[in-house]
C-alpha cells in the first residue's frame, strides 16, 4: 500500500508531462498552419493563375510544391485552401457554439414547455447524420455557394452544444451553491459568470476542438466527391481530387494537401482535454 501511491502518483506526473509536451506540439504546429494560411495567400495571391508551359513542373525553390495539370502554383493553391477550410470551419464552430450554448442554457434555465420545444428540435436533428444535413444545404447551392455550405456545417453541429450544455446546466442550475445565489437575489448574470460558465467551459473547449476536426473533414469530403465547393476554388478536398489522375507522374499535388488535412486533425485532437472532471 505504501509503495503503491507513491508509483501512482509519478505514473500520473508522467503521464500529465507527456500530454502537456503534446499539447505544446500540437499548438506549434497549429501556429505555423495558420500563418502559412495567412501569409501565404499574400506571398502568392492568385492560386488560379495558368501557365500550360509549366504542365506538371517539379518542386523548386520558387515553387516548394510545383505545379498542377495546368501550371496552377501548388503551394498557392494550398494556402488558399488552407485558409479557406480554417476560417470557414471556425466560422461554422463559433456560430454552432453560441446557438448551441444560448439554447441549450434557455433550456435548463426555463424548463417547462420551452425544454420540450428545444429538446423535441434537437431530437429532429440528432436523427439526421450530420454529413446528409450538409450535403442537403450543399445541393441547395449553385456552384457551391460558401454561404450555404456555412450554414450546412452550422446547423448540423449546434444540437451538439445543446445537449451537452442543457444536461450540464440542469445539473449545476440544481446544485446549492445556485440555490443560495437566487436566495441572495445576485441575479442571472453572477450565476452565469461563476458558476455556469466555469463548469461548461471545458466541455465547450473540447467540443470546439472536435467540432473544428469535423468541419473541415466534412468540407473536404464534399470536395473530395465534388459536391461541396466546385473547380476552380482552392479547396484541401478537390485538391486531393483533382491530383489523384497524376500520384504517379506528380506525387506532390496529392501529398500535400493530405498532410494538411492529417496535420489539421492531429492538431486539435491534441488539444482537446482528455478527460473532464467534475
Amino acid at each position: 500500500m505504501t509503495t503503491t501511491l507513491p508509483t501512482t502518483l509519478a505514473a500520473r506526473a508522467t503521464q500529465g508531462a507527456r500530454r502537456s509536451v503534446t499539447r505544446i506540439v500540437a499548438a506549434a504546429v497549429l501556429i505555423v498552419l495558420v500563418c502559412f494560411a495567412l501569409v501565404g495567400p499574400l506571398i502568392w495571391p492568385d492560386p488560379a493563375a495558368q501557365d500550360l508551359g509549366r504542365y506538371l513542373e517539379p518542386p523548386t525553390a520558387s515553387e516548394p510544391l510545383g505545379r498542377d495539370e495546368f501550371g496552377r502554383s501548388v503551394v498557392a493553391r494550398l494556402a488558399h485552401a488552407t485558409r479557406l477550410s480554417l476560417m470557414l470551419g471556425a466560422l461554422s464552430v463559433a456560430t454552432a457554439l453560441v446557438l448551441g450554448t444560448a439554447l441549450g442554457v434557455a433550456a435548463a434555465w426555463l424548463g417547462g414547455w420551452v425544454d420540450a420545444l428545444l429538446r423535441g428540435i434537437s431530437e429532429t436533428f440528432v436523427a439526421l447524420p450530420a454529413l446528409l444535413i450538409v450535403l442537403l444545404f450543399s445541393a441547395l447551392a449553385t456552384e457551391g455557394s460558401l454561404w450555404t455550405l456555412y450554414v450546412g456545417l452550422a446547423l448540423a453541429q449546434w444540437v451538439e452544444y445543446f445537449r451537452v450544455v442543457r444536461a450540464r446546466g440542469a445539473l449545476v442550475l440544481a446544485s446549492p451553491a445556485v440555490e443560495a445565489a437566487t436566495l441572495l437575489r445576485l441575479g442571472p448574470l453572477h450565476v452565469v459568470r461563476r458558476h455556469l460558465w466555469p463548469d461548461l467551459r471545458p466541455l465547450l473547449i473540447t467540443l470546439a476542438s472536435l467540432g473544428m476536426v469535423t468541419s473541415i473533414l466534412a468540407m473536404s469530403t464534399l470536395g473530395f466527391v465534388k459536391v461541396g465547393l466546385q473547380p476552380p476554388r482552392a479547396e484541401l478536398g478537390l485538391m486531393v481530387t483533382e491530383a489523384f489522375p497524376f500520384y504517379d507522374s506528380a506525387p506532390w499535388m496529392s501529398i500535400a494537401p493530405i498532410a494538411v488535412l492529417f496535420l489539421i486533425t492531429a492538431c486539435f485532437l491534441s488539444l482537446r482535454r482528455p478527460e473532464v472532471t467534475s
